[in-house]
């Protein structure tokens, strides 16, 4: 009895053995998901921003051996976190190829290799690991009149929005960024401006001296344009359809737009000048042009007549194309004038031609009933409201015409010469010749 009950045991074990053996493995096997894993739930969510981040990370079959191993959190941001609230640099930075471990390492300080969900919050620890190897913090925020979740800066906007058997997803309000990441980023930024070259143009040589030019000494901060306010001006209407922008500088040390708005507004408060306003904001796009030349450094005197004398303009002077700029850039003088200045200038040279942006034409002012008038002739306009508007970059003189060019004067018409008629001039003989023909007679053939 006692060697069958032995032979029994050993029967027992060998089949046991072999029925273990038989059976396949339970366990999960890393790198196998099925359709409800929170993976292809995160793929087909609204988070498409960082679906589309975590397949441009080449970061799908890691993701897949985590879940596979373990429950995972996802930290999910909105789209619009990741489309318009993130800086561009900061985004051009991270999927440029070379930065791939940056952009990695980015998504996966979002991901907690556990299983956490909203009702857990409050009683976890504050510190986890995620699948970076950074930790971030969960807290909770008592203060307001509901408990409100976060994690790091960053507040929980949809706690447990997509829930899974292998993990769960809540939506934060913005990207979680780590401090390994914004260094990096921060290397490579003040690498680009340290290395960039600046291009610089071939040496000139003075053809008088044979030598090298001196390169220009660098422009002080505020100091007038280099270049002259018609090269900064945008093309005309004939040349585009509206203006364009012209070539601006890197130094924008005076808010032009600014001060525009701020004297058209003036304007409008002062009284009497809305059509000036009008054309230069709704007819036209000058102020907006007007803002950049001022921004560049440049100074304006706006010469802008008021609204009865704009009432005077007919439809033929403003339907031709382009004619309500030209008419505005007659009015504008490239320089600082004031009512004082102008005056003074005028009572003491008597004329006064100032350059307008209406190259090549001029506006000629000079003294008359003890102000400043402005024009020529009929078509002439006196200072009629000083100093409407004067902030040291941006004069505003009201006048009470619309200022035109002088009408350029034919040239002279050249009569066709007359017909030259060569006539032969008779010899004269001089005193003493005619003398001695006398005495002697003609004789002579010089004589006859």
């Amino acid at each position: 009895m006692a060697s069958y009950s032995v032979i029994s045991k050993v029967l027992l074990i060998l089949l046991t053995t072999s029925i273990a053996t038989a059976l396949p493995d339970t366990k999960p096997v890393p790198g196998q998901i099925n359709s409800n894993s929170v993976l292809v739930a995160l793929l087909d969510s609204h988070y498409t921003e960082l679906a589309e981040l975590v397949e441009k990370a080449l970061l799908l079959q890691t993701l897949e051996e985590a879940v596979g191993l373990h429950n995972i959190t996802i930290f999910a941001p909105r789209n619009d976190a990741l489309e318009r609230n993130l800086d561009p640099l900061f985004k051009s930075f991270l999927l440029e190829p070379r930065n791939l471990k940056s952009l990695q390492t980015l998504l996966l300080f979002h991901i907690l290799p556990r299983r956490v969900s909203s009702p857990q919050w409050p009683s976890l620890s504050r510190h986890h690991r995620t699948l970076s190897n950074d930790h971030i913090h969960l807290t909770v925020d008592t203060s307001a009149t509901s408990l409100r979740l976060k994690v790091d800066s960053a507040e929980i906007i949809r706690p447990d929005d997509v829930v899974r058997p292998d993990g769960i997803i809540h939506g934060i309000e913005r990207l979680l960024i780590p401090r390994s990441v914004q260094e990096d980023f921060n290397r490579r930024r003040s690498l680009r401006s340290i290395s960039a070259v600046l291009p610089e143009g071939a040496p000139e040589v003075d053809p008088r001296t044979n030598r090298l030019k001196k390169p220009a000494p660098p422009v002080p901060a505020g100091a007038p344009p280099v270049l002259p306010i018609y090269s900064a001006m945008s093309p005309g209407p004939s040349l585009a359809p509206a203006p364009a922008p012209g070539p601006g500088g890197p130094r924008h040390h005076f808010n032009g737009e600014a001060q525009v708005k701020d004297f058209i507004h003036t304007l409008l408060h002062y009284g009497g000048y809305n059509e000036m306003a009008d054309i230069l904001v709704n007819l036209t796009s000058l102020a907006t042009e007007m803002g950049r030349l001022v921004s560049e450094g440049y100074v304006l005197t706006v010469l802008a007549p008021n609204d009865e004398a704009m009432a005077k303009l007919t439809t033929d002077q403003l339907s031709e194309p382009g004619a309500p700029e030209q008419i505005v850039y007659y009015h504008i003088i490239p320089e600082y004038q004031t009512e004082e200045s102008m005056y003074n200038a005028v009572r003491r040279f008597g004329k006064v031609k100032y350059d307008s942006l209406r190259f090549p034409h001029k506006v000629l002012a000079q003294e008359a009933d003890g102000s400043v008038k402005f024009g020529h002739g009929e078509g002439s306009a006196y200072l009629f409201d000083p100093d409407i508007y004067t902030d040291g970059r941006i004069s505003v003189q009201g006048i009470d015409g619309v200022l035109f060019p002088a009408e350029e004067t034919p040239a002279t018409e050249i009569k066709p010469a007359a017909p030259v008629v060569k006539k032969i001039a008779k010899s004269r003989r001089g005193k003493l010749m005619e003398v001695a023909c006398k005495m002697m007679g003609s004789r002579f053939t010089s004589c006859q």
